[in-house]
């Protein structure tokens, strides 16, 4: 399934469902066919979602150094910042101009 996110404040972002499954669990909420993020909620899901990449960072060089020992480093394309940048973006653009996120309408 693909989930397209809307927000007057910037451009469309689409998704595939794994990956908006994998943010959705970091931001704690339950993903359904549609929904909106309030510009009430958007400074602590813009938190939560930067704290969790950092996490992916860190816990990727660990694995790097880890890899320099000998066992197998692991795939770029499943970096988490990389693949929700533009969802991250669109919350951001969206807190700035007090407009909230919709998907699904």
């Amino acid at each position: 399934m693909i989930y397209q996110f809307r927000s007057k404040a910037g451009p469309d972002v689409i998704m595939l469902a794994d990956l908006t499954k994998r943010i959705f669990e970091i931001l704690g909420r339950p993903l359904e066919p549609r929904g909106i993020l309030t510009v009430e909620q958007l400074p602590d899901l813009i938190t939560a979602l930067e704290t969790a990449i950092l996490k992916d960072l860190e816990e990727r060089a660990k694995a790097n150094d880890e890899s320099e020992k000998g066992t197998q480093k692991p795939k770029l394309a499943d970096r988490l910042g990389q693949r929700a940048y533009p969802f991250l973006e669109l919350m951001k653009q969206s807190k700035a101009k007090d407009e909230p996120v919709m998907w699904g309408v």
